[in-house]
């Protein structure tokens, strides 16, 4: 009996169960049931990835399946808030593809982060409203590169040195070649504004002229068109104010006349212009 049961609590430990004895020993005395508790392991043995289990991202093995991500778009070239070349660009190519209708301004603006989105969304990119390297590369690939006036449609090109006959003097110093417009005394310079010309069939004339009417509501009688703020230097051409170049910029152009698309810096000038005064038109 006593050889019988050691087997059994052997073979019981072996096996993780509970073992009772028979009730009755040799000296004819009952005893409670002999439990045995097996312990048991501290950590679940390594399961063979082959049986269904799936390795982490960060194990390395072959079959791990990373998360999800979206598609990448590289690093960030501009975003709101940026100004520069590299963004009148930007705006520029938005233009040519109908998804920016204001500027270019060269100021990475709201209407230039909606602009952006609404692009990067039509191709299936990441809508951040911030132009990375892949946004780039797909505008690029669809425009072509913005001339000059493209850039500066709606003006804000640097003034170029002045001609050398509006140093002296009360002059409206117009310089063709960079669209703008000095008003200078004496050789400094006091406002500077954007200026659009005449077209090829009717061109500004270049030249030394003088201020010699002003007209504050004018319309022109050849073409029944407002001239606001005119200031007449030769014939009917004259320095005045345009809605049409206001709201379109160097995609139209005049009859002859150098149009102001700023309304309080043309009214401003009005008020110091005097009859006499000189007008320079240059390249």
């Amino acid at each position: 009996m006593g050889r019988g049961f050691a087997a059994l609590l052997v073979l019981a430990m072996a096996c993780g169960c509970t073992v009772q004895g028979t009730g009755e020993d040799g000296d004819g005395k009952r005893h409670l049931p002999v439990r045995i508790e097996v312990p048991k392991r501290s950590t679940p043995p390594a399961q063979d990835p082959g049986a269904g289990a799936t390795p982490s991202a960060q194990d390395g093995k072959p079959g791990t399946t990373p998360p999800s991500t979206s598609a990448a778009s590289g690093p960030v070239l501009w975003s709101r808030g940026d100004t520069g070349s590299g963004v009148r660009e930007l705006q520029a190519r938005l233009r040519q593809v109908a998804w920016l209708y204001d500027g270019p301004t060269g100021s990475y603006d709201d209407l230039t982060e909606r602009a952006v989105k609404g692009f990067q969304g039509k191709r299936g990119l990441p809508r951040t409203g911030r132009t990375d390297t892949v946004t780039w590369k797909r505008l690029k690939a669809m425009t072509h590169e913005p001339g000059k006036w493209e850039l500066y449609l709606m003006g804000g090109q640097p003034a170029d040195a002045p001609d050398p006959r509006c140093l002296t003097g009360r002059v409206l110093c117009i310089s063709k070649t960079s669209r703008t417009l000095r008003w200078m005394i004496d050789g400094r310079t006091l406002t500077t504004v954007s200026v659009r010309f005449g077209s090829v069939g009717t061109p500004t004339r270049e030249g030394v002229f003088r201020v010699y009417w002003k007209s504050r509501h004018h319309v022109s009688t050849l073409y029944d068109s407002p001239m606001p703020y005119a200031m007449f230097f030769s014939g009917g051409q004259a320095v005045h104010y345009s809605a049409d170049f206001a709201a379109h910029g160097y995609a139209g152009g005049s009859h002859g006349c150098v149009n102001v698309r700023d309304e309080g810096a043309i009214a401003s000038l009005f008020a110091q212009v005097r009859n006499g005064d000189k007008v320079v038109v240059h390249w």
